[in-house]
């Protein structure tokens, strides 16, 4: 007959990583398949480079935005260790008082060993079937206490997830209700403010059709007129036209007049930049009060994020350089690609600024799209001198360069064959040259703004530093086989940091 499964047993299993085979420790589930395994033991399966990002269990394949922390697993694991901890003890207790029960037993054994053997015999029993009788009912006890403890150890883990999930639907309920307020109040805001828009071009609007019924009252009162004078000369009438002389000369001799009318661009103005500020500030309000409650970001976004930790200058802090290039005469407007960017980042100004954010535009699949935060420009270069700027003075780590078309969306900068750069780690507060993966320390402080000077006519790439003077950071002899292009890193996707492209002014 089959041991009946032990109910401790499987409920232990369901708590334990099939990684690691131990409890799990801040468990993650795979939303693609449901499957969960310790935060460690996953992030460390996605390093593994002889995998393909897909679950240790099913196989099935997932991205890192699958990943999400099991809140409910991790607290299934703190009830399955204390009831574990409470069997234990109840265990020793146990152990102890079936020790002195057996000391008892067997005492008792001896005293009546003799008369127990001699019934037996004489009955035509085994000799010992009373011990061995009082032996079985004892471990049936046993047996029964461990089912006892089973059962209520199940009981409880129900009564523990029942309790969670009402809890849990509780705050689902509440956050809902908060959500929604925050949408209508959203909603009434977005509805006044449309108002204000709606009502400055219907003032507008008014202005508009009153000129036109002005000009289209004159354009009749002048037809009225020619068609008299024509009849008038056609009948040479010339009591007619004596008689219309003065109407003609306020109507022929007044000038038209046509006043522009332009929408309120204050109040425009004022509207718009209110309701940017208002975007801005529940960013912010978000991601700076509430980090906690946020889905946690990609293994390999959080691993990069640890390449800069310095804070961003501030450009009060840092004015902009108010110097001319020996280069301007060669200055090319760049712009960036929207094809050619990460993800979590966006393109304002005009494709002159790109900037680090949690609310990016929805792109468009594409094979080109970085997957570190990196970005290139649309123009590229084969032959001539070309020269371009970049303030940084708004990222706290970053890389300005220039690469070869065919970069691949995985390639960092500086770390190929066919692309060079200079960056700034924030960290380490280094300023560096990197080709070939090689990297090349400088000794200049950090720049606020880099000069890019791309002359393959000498096949020759420099980097300038320009505040009240153009300094030289570093060259490179440069060979290239297919067009290049301007390319930027924006270490770690640090909150806020940008980088912008310059306008030149031509000598």
């Amino acid at each position: 007959m089959a041991a009946a499964a032990n109910p401790v047993k499987n409920l232990q299993e369901e708590v334990t990583c099939s990684l690691c085979l131990e409890y799990f420790k801040d468990p993650i589930i795979i939303t693609k398949c449901a499957h969960s395994f310790c935060r460690a033991c996953i992030t460390q399966h996605c390093k593994d480079p002889g995998t393909h990002v897909r679950c240790p269990h099913c196989r099935k394949s997932f991205h890192q935005e699958n990943l999400i922390s099991n809140r409910q697993l991790a607290n299934m694991v703190e009830i399955v260790q204390h009831l574990n901890r409470t069997a234990e003890k109840q265990g020793e207790e146990s152990e102890a008082e079936k020790h002195q029960e057996v000391l008892k037993l067997f005492c008792k054994d001896d005293q009546e060993a003799s008369e127990s053997r001699a019934r037996n015999s004489q009955a035509g029993l085994p000799p010992d079937r009373t011990a061995w009788e009082n032996r079985a009912k004892l471990e049936i006890s046993e047996v029964s206490k461990q089912i006892e403890m089973a059962q209520n150890a199940i009981s409880s883990s129900k009564q523990a997830s029942t309790e969670m999930n009402e809890y849990v639907s509780q705050i689902k309920g509440l956050i809902t209700e908060d959500f929604c307020a925050m949408k209508q109040y959203l909603e009434t805001q977005e509805g006044a403010t449309l108002m204000v828009i709606e009502q400055e071009q219907q003032v507008a609007q008014r202005k508009i059709e009153e000129m036109i019924g002005q000009l289209t009252a004159k354009v009749n009162m002048l037809t009225e007129i020619k068609t008299q004078l024509e009849n008038g000369l056609q009948n040479d009438a010339m009591e007619q036209l004596s008689d219309t002389s003065s109407k003609r000369e306020m109507y022929i001799g007044s000038p038209i007049i046509m006043n522009k009318i332009t929408l309120d661009a204050k109040k425009i103005s004022v509207v718009t930049s209110a309701v940017e500020e208002l975007k801005k500030q529940l960013e912010m309000l978000i991601l700076k009060k509430y980090p906690a409650q946020l889905p946690q970001e990609p293994v390999a976004l959080l691993q990069e994020r640890s390449v800069c930790s310095t804070s961003v200058v501030s450009a009060s802090d840092n004015p902009e350089p108010v110097i001319s290039s020996q280069f301007s005469q060669w200055a090319v407007n760049v712009t960036f690609d929207l094809q050619r960017i990460h993800r979590n980042l966006e393109i304002t100004s005009e494709n002159k600024k790109v900037i680090v954010s949690r609310f990016p535009p929805p792109y468009e699949p594409t094979p080109k799209r970085f997957c570190i935060s990196q970005v290139m420009c649309s123009q590229s270069f084969s032959e001539g001198r070309h020269y371009w700027e970049v303030s940084t003075k708004d990222s706290g780590g970053w890389a300005v360069g220039v690469a070869d078309g065919n970069i691949s969306r995985k390639d960092q900068l500086g770390r190929t064959e066919l692309s060079w750069c200079v960056e700034w780690t924030g960290k380490n507060k280094q300023l560096s040259a990197w080709h070939r993966n090689q990297e090349t320390r400088l000794s200049e402080d950090r720049p606020l703004t880099v000069g890019v000077f791309l002359d393959l006519a000498n096949k020759h790439l420099s980097f300038y530093s320009l505040t009240d003077k153009e300094t030289l950071l570093h060259s490179f002899e440069i060979s290239i086989l297919h067009p290049v292009y301007p390319a930027f890193w924006l270490y770690g996707l640090d909150e806020e940091g940008s980088l912008t492209i310059n306008h030149i002014n031509r000598d």
